[in-house]
């Protein structure tokens, strides 16, 4: 039998089925894997493996009685920002690090409905707010392509965790990019689906008109089962949108004869790396011989996305972040003179650099007199990126370009300069301004570090997002391939 860790999704939730292994042996196979490579990466902030055995055993019981769904027993790691009931959420801060939750969040509570089991909680940039995870009050996570440089945020830990064959699948939150951006660095699957497919009840607010839980996987037919138990419409979310959801597995296979992608012109323009850029034709290519067709198509306002989300972003993360002022939860400082001093030392002790650089940017541009200037001006730009959106997908069913314009860089290169930083979003942030779906898979190497392409699609249409995805890596093995040191 194939090694365990090696498995994906599909291959583990089948032998489980078979009885090749049971649920215990799969979770402790996992558990040990994460205990040797913990000190290397930093992927996780906590482990929970007595829960693990737990939920481990209850799923054998559920597969020898025959009351088992397609999940049952399949270990997965969830991000930190998810509340899971009985265990630490800790977004990564100081401020939470020691933030027990009284409840599972909707994604947790419908993936342990659907049987699967918790392995730990996944290391990210301070409440998602980064794009290397070097945030972290933990510490920063490590690529396991190469150590020394970062794994991308701000789902850095599920990005490295999935990588390194820690675990074979990983939830995740994409406000800006956070999941496509890491799962493009290290070499891993990462989908965001459409704003309001994916309950946000118990996952920690950073910018609520943006935030969106998905998944890290090696694989899109992984994704696709993972999706479709944790999607769906949760009256517990205002945001939550009433649709069925499909049954994305079922639509893999659809041919790609016909499919009209737009090469979108703004994602080949300057400061894209031309190994990168390669990669991507190369990838094309590979859907082409499949029967896509590829046209052209441009969103003038698209090089705009960066400005108008670090205000739209920082605007909402000033509001969601005014509730940790140490008086109802989280850390608080020691020997307040008064209130005042309460909140002011709570919140400057609480909170590290980058979380504190938003907040008062955001508070700024919400500001009177600012509020006209800033704040309502980037909403209008952001309105003009998403017609601009609506208007290619007139003319074609997918847009493809790259996930990121560089490899990964190496850890402390970019955290003098926040700009810098932020630009690796260039190419991401365009799909969360519009509220689509859009997933990153891997497509090649450039020198020994993987490389990824981002396919968005058009509202709800992550069926044939995930589709796409799955015929590119029928015909390639990119997906497959670990890191050298993680391989056995």
């Amino acid at each position: 039998m194939t090694e365990l860790h090696t498995m994906t999704v599909a291959e583990l939730a089948a032998a489980l089925r078979s009885r090749q292994v049971s649920s215990v042996e799969l979770a402790r196979s996992f558990l040990a894997r994460i205990e040797r490579h913990q000190a290397d990466l930093n992927a996780f902030i906590s482990i929970t493996a007595e829960a693990a055995l737990e939920q481990a055993g209850k799923a054998d019981e559920r597969l020898r009685g025959g009351d088992a769904g397609a999940l049952t027993g399949v270990p997965i790691a969830h991000k930190d920002i998810f509340c899971t009931a009985g265990e630490k959420t800790t977004c990564g801060s100081r401020m939470l690090a020691n933030f027990v939750s009284p409840y599972d969040a909707t994604v947790v509570e419908r993936l342990r409905a659907a049987g699967v089991v918790m392995l730990g909680k996944t290391n990210m940039d301070e409440f998602a707010m980064g794009s290397s995870n070097e945030t972290s009050y933990f510490g920063p996570v490590r690529n396991p392509w190469d150590p020394l440089r970062v794994p991308g945020g701000s789902s850095g830990g599920s990005a490295a965790a999935v990588a390194a064959r820690l675990a074979p699948a990983a939830t995740a939150t994409d406000t800006g990019g956070s999941i496509r951006q890491p799962a493009a660095l290290c070499g891993v699957t990462g989908i965001k689906p459409t704003y309001g497919r994916v309950s946000r009840y118990g996952m920690v607010a950073f910018a609520s008109s943006l935030d969106q839980g998905g998944l890290i996987t090696q694989s899109a037919q992984d994704a696709a089962l993972l999706l479709a138990a944790m999607a769906g419409f949760d009256e517990r979310d205002s945001t939550s949108v009433e649709l069925p959801v499909p049954d994305y597995a079922a639509g893999l296979e659809q041919p790609l004869k016909g499919l009209k992608i737009g090469l979108l012109k703004e994602f080949f323009d300057r400061g894209l790396d031309d190994e990168i850029e390669r990669h991507i034709r190369a990838a094309l290519d590979v859907l082409r011989a499949q029967g896509a067709v590829l046209k052209e198509v441009s969103l003038p306002n698209l090089p705009l996305s960066v400005p108008t989300y670090y205000v739209v972003a920082p605007a909402e993360c000033s509001s969601n972040l005014a509730r940790f002022d140490g008086v109802r939860y989280g850390y608080r400082c020691e020997k307040p003179r008064d209130l005042l001093d309460l909140y002011q030392r709570s919140r400057g002790e609480g909170f590290g650099a980058e979380v504190k650089r938003r907040i008062m940017t955001g508070t700024y541009v919400l500001s009177a007199g600012y509020y006209d200037a800033f704040y309502l001006k980037a909403q209008r730009v952001r309105q003009l990126i998403s017609n601009d959106f609506e208007h290619a997908f007139h003319e074609v069913d997918v847009v493809i370009g790259p996930t990121t314009p560089t490899a990964a860089f190496e850890l402390g290169a970019k955290t003098s300069d926040p700009v810098t930083m932020y630009l690796n979003d260039i190419y991401t942030i365009g799909a969360n301004l519009a509220g689509l779906p859009a997933m990153s898979v891997p497509c090649g190497f450039v020198q020994g570090l993987p490389v990824g392409m981002q396919i968005i699609g058009a509202h709800f249409g992550e069926e044939r997002l995930l589709n796409v995805a799955h015929r590119y890596q029928c015909e390639t093995d990119w997906h497959r391939r670990a890191p050298p040191g993680f391989v056995a």
